[in-house]
This record gives structure tokens, sequence and C-alpha cells, in this order.
């Protein structure tokens, strides 16, 4: 009775099937675990144990009783407690078994409803069963825990109802009622401070605990939130080491293909001299630490001037500078990390163990730059200043900076650079480049 009625007020119940109980969990362990399940949510959770917990809690309060019905004798029927007692366990013992939660919280629910009515009809009226029905408050407090906010409403209004309903037998069906053996009054007191004491006491256990469980899930999921928080950071600066900070941000909002046309741009190669050759007598693991220790004093030196670095391509380093619209005079914050480039491998032998040398091509001018690829993607730069620059690299002499027209007129009254010379260079023919030697007095 208590379970059909129970499933007509409870919005929340649906019939599903139980899920698998894992066999190599045994039954205590299922039980000290509260039937939790490795997949359950965390208010999933946090609803099992609360209700294996107040199942605990009123099925300690029902031995109570029990004892002290059977102390009393005759006078009191221990029959009600003791099959309360004995629906609690069992029904607790199917849930623990088949893990069948959504019957096993209306179910439960419906008898910490229902019996406690029973026992009051069975005993008389409100004073001769010292107000046992006050346990059925017990159902919708735990009702609040277990189905939320709206599916508890429900089972206050059923509560209600039943204390209406007992209210309205004891007065208008007082005088029909079957004769029941008198319970003294000094026994009826004890059992309404009985009944008090214990109801306001599980209430206030239940909640407390309850509320401590949801403390610790609010600690749990803040500590998650933070390590995700640390993870996300881990990956904005991962992403900004990859990618100009603009260019990450437009990926993150965005799938759409990353491309953007730049009307003036300083482009920036870096050549390790002689690389191949020195590299074929050493191990692998040297090679790298080398180039390691170098191209990492050289990131260094681009943060400093507020540049972007592109990319390595084997021994050689690439750096651009107006990628930024922020940026100030980037052409010659290139020709300045130029510079500190080159004279940092001449003084810093603990960087530049192997004693190397660089070249290095500047060319200023109209780019594309983008993002290509989907998976491992690269920021790129294409165009016809990015091949002037790299060929000016390559046919550079060791030690010198080299730079297009364009770079020059713009320097040349703050640096000082050797006389032009005209190179070929494959696919452009006879140009003029210039030699940058650093920066003149007073600048």
């Amino acid at each position: 009775m208590a379970y059909y009625v129970s499933v007509l007020i409870s919005p929340s119940y649906s019939i599903v099937p139980p899920p698998a109980v894992p066999d190599r969990d045994s039954f205590l362990q299922r039980l000290h675990n509260a039937g939790v399940l490795p997949g359950d949510s965390a208010e999933l959770r946090l609803a099992k144990s609360l209700l294996v917990f107040a199942t605990g809690l009123v099925g300690g309060g029902a031995m109570v009783w029990l004892s002290l019905y059977w102390i009393l004798g005759p006078q009191v029927s221990s029959t009600y407690p003791f099959a309360f007692l004995l629906l609690l366990t069992a029904n607790l013992i199917l849930y623990v078994k088949t893990g069948w939660f959504d019957f096993f919280r209306v179910t439960q629910l419906g008898l910490f409803l229902f019996v406690p009515f029973a026992m009051q009809w069975s005993m008389g009226n409100f004073i001769t069963a010292s107000g046992v029905s006050l346990w059925g408050l017990l159902a919708p407090i735990g009702a609040i825990i277990i189905f939320g906010i709206e599916g508890s409403l429900a089972w206050f209004i059923a509560w209600a109802i039943m204390i209406a309903l007992s209210g309205a037998m004891d007065y208008y069906l007082a005088d029909l009622a079957p004769k029941v053996p008198p319970i003294p009054q000094k026994t009826s007191v004890v059992f309404f401070a009985l009944n008090f004491i214990a109801v306001s006491a599980l209430t206030y256990i239940l909640l407390r605990h309850s509320i401590a469980e949801k403390y610790k899930i609010e600690a749990a999921l803040q500590d998650a939130h933070q390590a995700l928080q640390a993870e996300q950071e881990k990956a904005e600066r991962l992403l900004l080491n990859i990618l100009p900070g603009p260019v990450a941000k437009r990926l993150k909002e965005s799938d759409q293909t990353i491309a953007d046309g730049f009307a003036d741009v300083t482009v920036m190669f870096a050549d390790i001299v002689n690389f191949t050759e020195l590299a074929a007598s050493m191990a692998p693991s040297q090679v790298f630490a080398m180039l390691n220790r170098i191209f990492s004093a050289f990131d260094d030196l681009v943060e400093q001037f507020g540049l972007e670095k592109i990319k390595t391509i084997g021994d050689a380093y690439m750096v651009a500078g107006g990628l930024n619209k922020t940026q100030g005079d980037y052409c010659a914050a290139i020709a300045d990390l130029a510079i500190a480039m080159r004279d940092l491998l001449r003084r810093d032998f603990s960087i530049n163990q192997s004693h190397l040398d660089i070249r290095i091509g500047i060319g200023t001018g109209p780019l594309v730059a983008g993002v290509v690829g989907k998976k491992k993607f690269i920021y790129d730069l294409w165009g016809d200043t990015v091949n002037l620059a790299s060929r000016i690299t390559s046919e550079g002499v060791p030690g010198m900076i080299q730079c297009d027209v364009t770079t020059f007129r713009r320097l040349q009254n703050r640096f000082l650079f050797h006389e032009p010379q005209t190179i070929y260079l494959k696919g452009k023919g006879e140009m003029v480049v210039h030699r940058l030697i650093g920066k003149t007095q007073g600048t």
C-alpha cells in the first residue's frame, strides 16, 4: 500500500531497469559504499549515501522503540515497531543486492511516511499513541534531500493529509473505535517526550550530515575547478607559445580559417653557420642540447624586444615584427634583436659552447599570415617579403646582418651600415643589400 501511494505522489519516480551491480563487489562493500556506482554523479552519490544513512537512523530508532515496548510488556504491542524494522532492513538489503535506487528511495520514504500512522491507528489516537505519527515527518524531510525541492512538496502534502485524516478519525470515530487497553499516563508522557526528542534529533542529524556531505562535495568541486583552471592556464600558455596573442584568441573563439594580409611587416631569419657539418660529428642529445641553449636564449631576447617568434626550421630561427597592431617601431626592434643575438653568441660561451656564428637577414614589406592545418597546426608567414629575407640570409656572410633596401631606409638615421652591396638572388636577380653594423652613437 505504501509503495503504490508513494509512486502516485512522487513526481521524480520513473520505472527503469536497475543498473548492473559489479559481481566482484561483496555485499558488505556495497553496503558500506551505500550502493554508489563509479558512474554516479555527485548528486546521485549524495542522495544514495544520505538515504542509507537515514535508514540506519530510523532503524536505530525503531530498535529503541522495540526495546522499550518489550520492557513495557503487554501494555503496548511491539508488533508494529518490529515489522517496521524488518521492512526497512529487507528493503535496504534488496537495494544493495539489485542497485535499483529509484525503487528503494520511493518505498523507503513510503515506509517512513505510512508506518508511523499505522502504528498510531493501532494504538488509538494522538494521545494514546503519544504522537508517534511525528515520525512520518521524516519522509518529507528526507524527500527534500533525496528528490530535491520540487519532488519533496508532494511528500509534505501527503504527510499533512495523513495528519488531517488521523485528526478527523480521532474526532468523528472516537466513540465507535474499539476499546484498547488504557496506557498509563506516565507511559504516555514518556513516549511523547521520546517521540519529540527522537524526531527532532533525527531531523537535526540528517540535515547536519547532509550539509556536511554537501560541503565535502563543494570542496571537491572547488579543488577540481582549481585543477581545471590550472590546466586551462597551462593550455593558454602553451597556445600563446605557439601563436601570437590575438591569433590565439581568435582561434579559441571561432573555428573559421585564420589568414590575414599585412601591408607592412619586418621579417628576420637567423641561420647558424656550418651547423650541418658540426652536428654530423655530435651525438643527437648533444645536438639538441646545443640548439636548445641557443634558441632558448634567443626566445628570451625576442620577448624582451616585444616581437613574435614564428618558428624554428632546423638550425634557422624566424622572427617577425608588425603582426601586433599595438607594437611600436618594430623595424628598429628587429634590428636591435639581430644585434643582440649576434653579440650574445660572440660573448657568452656558456650558451655558445661550440663558438658558433650566425647569418642574419632582414626584409620588410607585405605578407600573408595564418594558421595552417587542424592538427599540430602552426602559425606561418608567406609572401615575397619572407622569401627575400630567407634568401638574403642564405647569401650572407657569417657574423653579418644583411637588410633589404626598405629596411635600410627606415633604419639609416639610427643605425650604422657598411657600403651597399649587390648580390645575386635566385629567382630575384641582382639586388642591393645593406650590412648592419650597429646603432649610431647617442641612440
